[in-house]
């Protein structure tokens, strides 16, 4: 019977022993990619892209829709009396998906605006990934979560400003000292100051 238990308590050591090593050899950083995203130099164009696109394109096409829809119920009322059923089924139906289409215009406003706004994002997260990947490879980081996903994490784990510092681009004073407080090294940027903008 003491042969077992000291059997076990030697087995849980070992365990509790191998768990440490295990956890001495991950290293677990913290990075939000929306804060170095509102860094990026450019990216006040979006705004501008984003509301020319609704002026431009969604409220043309919204007046459009809404002509249409006016024109084909003009026709409809001026000529169902004439109309064979089944014609007149057709352009009750017609009419019926151009109402839903309108009565839902915001929802799709929405979604067609998420859309462009991905579009003239994706350029600047691809630059932030490529910094990010970088980071990640040299300083050999197991795990990244999002800071809120944490409820501690030290500063020296901070990933958010090494991937600011191997971008190059113009910081906040305040940043750029919290990145040399760190000792992050700001040479060798692996990304282009500027993202391009798709229009």
């Amino acid at each position: 019977m003491k042969k077992a238990i000291v059997l076990f308590t030697a087995l849980g050591l070992s365990m509790v022993m191998v768990g440490t090593t295990m956890a001495q050899n991950i290293k677990i950083g913290i990075f939000d990619e929306q804060n170095v995203l509102a860094l990026m130099p450019g990216i006040q164009k979006v705004d501008t892209l984003l509301n020319q696109y609704m002026t431009d394109s969604l409220n043309v096409q919204r007046d459009y829709a809404i002509s249409e829809f006016k024109r084909k119920d003009s026709i409809y009322k001026a000529d169902s009396a004439r109309m064979n059923s089944s014609m007149k089924s057709i352009m009750q139906k017609d009419l019926a998906d151009q109402f839903a289409k309108l009565q839902n215009w915001q929802q799709y406003q929405n979604q067609m605006m998420q859309q462009k706004q991905q579009q003239l994002l994706q350029p600047y997260y691809d630059i932030i990934g490529k910094a990010f990947q970088t980071v990640m490879a040299e300083q050999k980081y197991n795990y990244v979560f999002k800071p809120d996903a944490l409820l501690y994490a030290e500063k020296s784990e901070e990933l958010t400003l090494r991937v600011l510092a191997k971008m190059k681009i113009p910081l906040p004073k305040e940043l750029e000292d919290q990145i040399k407080a760190l000792g992050i090294s700001t040479s060798g940027g692996t990304t282009p100051s500027k993202a391009p903008v798709k229009h």
